[in-house]
C-alpha cells in the first residue's frame, strides 16, 4: 500500500465529473487499498478517487470517529437513490485545506453501490454518515464544498490561496 498525492483546489481533475468503473480489477483494488492509507495518514474520514488525481467513481470513507475502531468502506460507482430531511453542520476538505463551510444538505439518505467484491449494497445513513457520503458522492460530480460558497468568500478562499502560495515561492 502507498500514501498516494491529495490534489488541492484548484486542481483540474478535481473540477470534472468521475467516470464510472465497468471493471473491478486488481488495478481498482490496490487503489483502494491506497485511498485508504491516504485518507487515514491525511487524516481524514473519507476521500474520493478524483481527489488522489484518478477519474474514476470510488469513495472510501470511515464514519467511525474512534480511531480506535477504524472500519473503512470503499464504494464503487455509489449514487444517491433517496434523501430526505435536513441536516447541516460544518465540513471541511482534504482537497480544500483550511476552509470549513456550514453547509446544509438531505439528513437521510441511501447510496446504492457495489463493494469491492462487486456486491451490489444499498446503505442508509443519518446525519454525519450521510453527510459524509454525500460529500464524497458531490467529489466524484465534480463538485467541491468551495462551490456552496458565495460569491464574495469564494474570491476571498482564492485570495487567501493566492498569498499563501506567493510567500511559499519567496
Amino acid at each position: 500500500m502507498a500514501v498516494l498525492e491529495i490534489f488541492k483546489y484548484p486542481a483540474p481533475v478535481l473540477k470534472r465529473p468521475a467516470k464510472p468503473v465497468d471493471q473491478i480489477s486488481p488495478e481498482l483494488l490496490q487503489l483502494i487499498d491506497d485511498m485508504i492509507e491516504t485518507m487515514y495518514a491525511a487524516p481524514g474520514v473519507g476521500l474520493a478517487a478524483p481527489q488522489v488525481g484518478r477519474s474514476c467513481r470510488v469513495i472510501v470513507f470511515d464514519a467511525n470517529r474512534d480511531e480506535s475502531e477504524r472500519s473503512p468502506m470503499a464504494l464503487i460507482n455509489p449514487e444517491i437513490i433517496f434523501a430526505e430531511g435536513e441536516f447541516c453542520m460544518e465540513e471541511g476538505c482534504l482537497s480544500a485545506p483550511e476552509l470549513n463551510v456550514e453547509i446544509k444538505r438531505k439528513g437521510q439518505v441511501k447510496v446504492k453501490a457495489l463493494t469491492r467484491e462487486g456486491k451490489e449494497v444499498i446503505i442508509e445513513a443519518k446525519e454525519f454518515p450521510a453527510v459524509l457520503l454525500q460529500h464524497e458522492i458531490d467529489h466524484l460530480d465534480g463538485k467541491l464544498i468551495i462551490d456552496y460558497l458565495s460569491g464574495l468568500k469564494r474570491s476571498l478562499y482564492k485570495r487567501k490561496l493566492k498569498r499563501k502560495e506567493e510567500k511559499e515561492k519567496n
